[in-house]
């Protein structure tokens, strides 16, 4: 399937742009949930792992400083992804997302296993963004999506939103790029009620 191009967007303001500081945001935000994550990931699964490498630039709601997504009162979720550079095979690649097909999925880890997560609900906008700070900031152009909240399959135990881009539609290989994210309302998940019933059984053992 060729790639469709993106709309083109205006250029991002600088002086309020969400990118201006992408790189420290994505640091500070994102380990926000990468510690437990880390630790989850070869326990979810190692084949997943390998088979979608962290290695996109994300940023998940860019324009909210906590990336809350609120599953009740939001329709759709923005996520941005920038250029990026990485070693594979000691080979220096780029990721770049202007050009590549639009096979995005945003979801959470589970979603990796199983094909799972939300589609774009178009091919997305390009816009020109900031990327890096002080004297190394430069203009790249990356890609905008919107992903509706309802597919995404995250519920209030995640902290964690992850963006899958498939290799192609078998969706069994890829990259992956993770954010940290505050997920409000939505109904009880079964994880939820497993937690609730063990501080309950914690709770009457103790009595």
């Amino acid at each position: 399937m060729a790639s469709v191009p993106g709309k083109r967007r205006p250029t991002l303001d600088s002086s309020v742009s969400a990118f201006d500081n992408l790189d420290r945001r994505r640091f500070l935000k994102g380990t926000a949930g990468a510690a437990a994550t880390a630790a989850a990931i070869p326990a979810l699964s190692g084949l997943a792992a390998a088979h979608f490498p962290s290695e996109l630039a994300i940023d998940v709601q860019p324009e909210n400083e906590d990336n809350v997504v609120d599953l009740d009162a939001d329709d759709t979720v923005p996520v941005a992804v920038l250029p990026s550079e990485f070693l594979s095979e000691g080979e220096r690649r780029t990721f770049d997302p202007t050009e590549r097909e639009r096979r995005y999925r945003l979801g959470p880890w589970s979603a990796s296993e199983d094909g799972g997560g939300a589609r774009p609900v178009d091919d997305g906008e390009i816009a020109s963004m900031e990327v890096g700070h002080g004297e190394a900031a430069k203009k790249r152009d990356g890609l905008l999506l919107e992903f509706p909240v309802g597919e995404t399959e995250l519920d209030s135990t995640d902290d964690v939103a992850w963006l899958f881009w498939d290799r192609d539609e078998s969706r069994e290989h890829g990259l992956t790029g993770f954010n940290a994210v505050t997920i409000l309302g939505g109904e009880p998940s079964g994880r939820d009620l497993a937690a609730l019933l063990r501080e309950l059984i914690v709770t009457l053992i103790g009595r």
